[in-house]
């Protein structure tokens, strides 16, 4: 496993910060970390890169004990912080030359070109670094941690001030590293669309707790709800009964609202309603999905207010 992590506790200010966190990361996969602000995302990844010690707890990272073997780990994983720091007034070229240094490469000037080129920056532009966009920021700590061939990314908010085409483009760098090159990647981030495109398996943290850890697809099952689609039929469907895990919720014209209980794919469902002779031209989620599904997992311990 690339993070194996089981029963993190770790108490600061004489506040229990973290209280029973696991997660468990395979290599080559894009796991998300997610939790609301205050959950214990952040102190998590300090454990697992070796920046403070839990109380108790079992951590391992790409078969490394953070706490006592942080030399080894740092040269197998590439970290980028949700604020990076840099030399502001080098420029990036010069910047990436000088961190290759830290793990014995150096660089050509095509080599830099080749690397910046990949998060979308351009090698010959000598601006400072102090006058980038927090967006070209970003792109030059995705480029940073990416530098010495890491075998496991550990990200936070790696989006963060990107626009869109931005933020599409480190999408497919992403799946590029994690499918071809078998990069396991932890994902850090509040953007749960960034989750529904990139990540396999996620963990839910809530009050310094681990409350979810699975496929997307096993959430619903798990906080108990199923997630709704309306499905636009070209002509009225055959009097056969429903595959098992769905129901018919309303018909709308020439829509039918059904709802998955969770407990099969959804592409298997649509391959059993087209046997069954549904006459199915379009399939849209409706709002809400995972959305819904983390707001019920992280408030469900609240109580009322």
């Amino acid at each position: 496993m690339d993070v194996d992590v089981d029963g993190l506790t770790l108490t600061l200010g004489g506040r229990p910060v973290l209280d029973g966190v696991s997660l468990h990361a395979q290599p080559g996969e894009i796991y998300g970390l997610l939790g609301p602000n205050g959950a214990g995302k952040s102190t998590t990844l300090s454990v697992i890169t070796g920046l403070r010690r839990a109380a108790s707890g079992q951590v391992s990272v790409v078969g490394h004990d953070p706490a006592r073997e942080a030399l080894a780990l740092h040269r197998e994983i590439g970290v980028l912080p949700e604020r990076s720091g840099f030399y502001d007034w080098m420029d990036a070229p010069d910047y990436l030359a000088w961190f290759a240094q830290l793990y014995g490469r150096r660089l050509t000037g095509p080599e830099i070109t080749a690397e910046l080129a990949q998060v979308g920056l351009d090698g010959r532009n000598r601006r400072a670094i102090g006058t980038y966009s927090q967006g070209m920021r970003q792109r030059l700590g995705l480029a940073r941690a990416l530098l010495h061939r890491p075998r496991l990314l550990i990200l936070d908010e790696p989006t963060n001030g990107l626009d869109p085409r931005g933020r599409r483009e480190v999408h497919n760098l992403l799946l590029e590293r994690s499918r071809q090159d078998g990069v396991g990647i932890l994902l850090c981030t509040h953007l749960l669309d960034d989750v529904e495109r990139l990540c396999t398996r996620i963990g839910i943290l809530h009050q310094g707790r681990t409350v979810f850890e699975g496929a997307l697809s096993e959430l619903a099952t798990a906080s108990n709800e199923g997630e709704s689609y309306r499905l636009h039929l070209r002509t009225e469907p055959p009097a056969v009964p429903l595959p098992p895990g769905v129901e018919l919720l309303a018909w709308q014209g020439e829509w039918a609202r059904i709802k998955l209980d969770g407990t099969r794919p959804p592409e298997d469902v649509w391959r059993g309603l087209l046997a069954a002779r549904w006459p199915i031209a379009e399939i849209h989620q409706e709002a809400g999905g995972l959305e819904t599904l983390y707001l019920r997992m992280t408030q469900k311990e609240e109580g009322p207010a």
